[in-house]
């Protein structure tokens, strides 16, 4: 079967789906999950773009790929969230270089860049490639389509601060109010391996490059936004750069503090398995607070800018099924509920996550069957096959968390009993209470006795493995009594 007629008995599938009537089931007794949202303590309000995709800047190389003429990925998008956040960046933010003309030259590497190519890729620079007024242009246009604001990276790695300078002057005169902020170096905590001497590089180090870079964007934009350090793993970075800033009498407008966050990887990690991915990570929590700190300290915000289920292009059979629907729904109201104002999950194109992998998706090893069919890269929420666009399992989660955008979160106690399940709540500007129940139990149904909520949502498969996700508006105006293995459900107060 190929992977359009694949998708399309997908598609075939939802649409049926969309008109079934779950039946209720009642009275549990003891054994019901007892679940109470204390709507008198609120908590964190998510802004209306809380959602949001993040791809490899090397994206708009192709002026045509984020233009007004792509009408297919603009559907997606549109399809996703009608005000969302793209975040452009990834590895391959740092090998970029502007092209201001068309008889504009690749500039050589700044004094100090101390290259390395880490072990089985390609040399990073072997992988450069132009941004050029066209592409910037038309990603305006792509943004105006959407109705999505966006985060640029600039190259800190391999440039100088002036060329990032000529940069930013262009797409903050180009993008105007659809650009957020500015993201100068791309998981920087790892250029000890590619751009930097790796015996004396931290973050000091990095403020001191960031800085210069900043300023050198200041002076010719004075209005210049920033979101920073934009770690792989190295939150511990951040009581640092929020001392450095701190210390500063005239410091540049940081309006958020952004790391990354990969459940797992590489592919081939043992731990990159189902069970595990669908029980609680203390790293969330953990970086949480380190970020909540600095942030406070700063009178900032935080920001997830890029994560998925495993780095390094995603595993088949973990990434791109129905239980990546589960987890990334969880883990996004989960940073919801943390004070995050805003989440990314990576994704893209094939071509372009290779790149920033030094030309390879490690999760192509693991297919033993060829005619298996899976979206490349593995963990993207959006499929480009073909030049057709298809939503994938976590393009149904991000948009499950999606409906508490513009919400206040609302604490809630929660007792699922012996079945692997997760709840948040929330108060909806219109006064009525959302709530998610998330069953990622792939054998017991949770029983929940909720009698002035309603069922509003339902996301489901047939199994924890299924390819083919459920996403519909339950029918009915039915009370919630059930949750079943493997399904989570949006619930609405009648009041």
């Amino acid at each position: 079967m190929s992977y359009s007629n694949f998708l399309d008995r997908r598609r075939f599938l939802q649409a049926a789906a969309a008109t079934v009537v779950l039946p209720a089931v009642k009275s549990f007794g003891q054994n019901a999950a007892t679940l109470t949202v204390h709507s008198d303590q609120p908590g964190p309000t998510l802004p209306v773009n809380y959602i949001g995709l993040s791809y490899e800047i090397e994206q708009l190389s192709d002026p045509s790929f984020f233009s007004a003429s792509n009408t297919g990925l603009i559907e997606q998008f549109r399809a996703l969230s009608p005000n969302g956040v793209l975040r452009l960046g990834g590895n391959t933010s740092d090998v970029g270089w502007w092209k201001p003309t068309l008889d504009s030259s690749q500039p050589p590497l700044p004094s100090n860049v101390v290259l390395q190519t880490p072990k089985g890729e390609k040399s990073p620079m072997d992988l450069a490639y132009a941004v050029t007024p066209e592409a910037v242009r038309n990603l305006r246009a792509f943004l105006d389509a959407t109705g999505w604001t966006c985060l640029y990276g600039i190259n800190l790695g391999s440039s100088t601060p002036a060329r990032a300078a000529d940069e930013a002057e262009f797409v903050h005169k180009t993008l105007g109010s659809k650009l957020e902020y500015f993201q100068v170096g791309n998981e920087p905590d790892g250029f000890g391996s590619r751009f930097r001497d790796k015996a004396t590089w931290n973050a000091d180090k990095y403020f001191d490059d960031w800085l210069a870079a900043a300023n050198a964007i200041r002076a010719r934009v004075p209005s210049a936004r920033f979101g920073m350090p934009d770690v792989a793993s190295h939150v511990v970075w951040f009581p640092t750069i929020a001392d450095r800033l701190s210390a500063l009498k005239e410091r540049p407008d940081v309006i958020a503090l952004s790391h990354h966050y990969y459940f797992t990887g590489p592919p081939s990690n043992p731990k990159a398995n189902i069970n595990d991915l669908l029980h609680p990570d203390p790293k969330v929590t953990n970086n949480a607070a380190i970020a909540r700190a600095a942030a406070q300290k700063l009178g900032t915000h935080y920001r997830m800018t890029e994560g998925n289920s495993c780095y390094r292009g995603g595993k088949p059979g973990f990434s791109d099924v129905f239980a990546a629907t589960l987890w990334s729904a969880d883990y996004c109201l989960l940073l919801a509920s943390l004070g995050y104002s805003g989440v990314n999950l990576h994704g893209g194109s094939a071509k372009q996550v290779a790149n920033s992998l030094g030309g390879t998706l490690p999760g192509d090893l693991l297919i033993t069957n060829p005619n298996e069919v899976h979206p490349r890269p593995f963990y993207t929420p959006i499929a480009d096959i073909n030049g057709k666009y298809f939503a994938e399992p976590t393009f149904y989660g991000l948009r499950f968390a999606g409906h508490f955008a513009g919400a206040t979160m609302v604490p809630l106690t929660f007792n699922p009993g012996a079945v692997n399940a997760t709840a948040y709540a929330a108060k909806l500007p219109t006064g009525q209470t959302i709530a998610a129940v998330i069953n990622k139990d792939a054998d017991k149904p949770l029983h929940i006795d909720l009698p002035s909520y309603s069922v509003g949502r339902v996301l489901t498969a047939q199994s924890l493995t299924s390819r083919t996700v459920e996403d519909r508006e339950a029918a009915g105006n039915r009370e919630a009594s059930t949750v079943p293995p493997a399904t989570a459900m949006l619930l609405y107060s009648s009041r």
